[in-house]
C-alpha cells in the first residue's frame, strides 16, 4: 500500500515539540529556566537555518532526562501532550491523515525529535508507526545518549530505507509532508513531495520544482 509520511514539528503541529518539552522541563524544575531556554533558542535557530549538528542538540536536551526511567518520563509526557500539544495540532493535518487513512494508505511519522515525545504525540493523532531519535537505556534509565542513526536530514533517508526493508515496503506512490529545508533529502526521494507552511528555502525549491504547497492552519 502507498505510504503517507509526515514530518512532525511545524508540519502536523504549530510548534516544535522539543522546545516545548524544554519549557515543560523548566516547569518540572529539572533545569534552570534562563540558561537552558537561552541555549535551546540558539540551537533551534541553527536548526531553522539548516546549520544544526543534531548530536549537539540531543546531548544538550537529554541531559535533564539522564538517570530517569522511561516509565517516569512517559508518565509526565502524556499529560503534557494533552495540555500543550493537542491545542496546536493543525486541523488540516488531522483531515489529511484521515484522508490518507480512508484511502488505505499506511501512515508513518518521521521526526528529528526524541522518540518518547514523537510516539506520545503520534498516539494522540491515532498514528501507530513512527521513526524518531532513539535513546539509549542503560541499567533501566536513560543514559542521556542517543542510539543508532539520527532521523535528521540524510539520516531520515537512511532510517526510512532500513524500515522499508524490514517492513517489506517501498516508496512507490509515497507522499511526504514537511515544512523544512532539512527534509529536502527525503522530499527528493518520494513520488509525491508535499510542502507544508515551508521555510523560505523550501518554498523557493518547491516553487521551482512545481511541488504542491499547503498552508495549514
Amino acid at each position: 500500500m502507498p505510504l503517507a509520511i509526515f514530518d512532525l514539528d511545524e508540519t502536523l503541529i504549530h510548534g516544535d515539540c522539543a522546545s516545548l518539552w524544554s519549557e515543560q522541563m523548566v516547569r518540572l524544575e529539572w533545569v534552570d529556566a534562563e540558561s537552558f531556554l537561552r541555549k535551546d533558542k540558539q540551537l533551534m535557530q541553527a536548526y531553522a537555518e539548516g546549520q544544526l549538528a543534531m548530536e549537539d542538540y540531543m546531548a544538550f536536551s537529554l541531559e535533564p532526562v539522564a538517570g530517569r526511567t522511561p516509565e517516569e518520563v512517559e508518565f509526565l509526557v502524556g499529560p503534557w501532550v494533552e495540555d500543550f500539544i493537542e491545542p496546536i495540532i493543525f486541523s488540516d493535518a488531522t483531515r489529511t491523515i484521515a484522508r490518507h487513512r480512508a484511502a488505505g494508505d499506511r501512515i508513518l511519522i518521521i521526526s528529528a525529535s526524541a522518540v518518547f515525545l514523537v510516539q506520545a504525540i503520534a498516539d494522540r493523532l491515532g498514528v501507530d508507526e513512527v521513526l524518531a531519535i532513539n535513546l539509549e537505556v542503560a541499567h533501566g534509565v536513560y543514559s542521556g545518549r542517543t542510539e543508532g542513526v539520527l532521523t535528521y536530514r540524510e539520516g531520515k533517508v537512511t532510517r526510512l530505507a532500513q524500515w522499508l526493508h524490514e517492513q517489506g515496503e517501498s516508496l512507490d506512490g509515497a507522499s511526504f509532508y514537511s515544512d523544512s529545508r532539512n527534509d529536502l533529502p527525503l522530499l527528493l526521494k518520494v513520488a509525491h513531495p508535499q510542502v507544508v507552511n515551508p521555510d523560505p528555502v523550501l518554498r523557493a525549491h518547491a516553487e521551482q520544482a512545481g511541488w504542491p504547497i499547503h498552508e495549514w492552519r
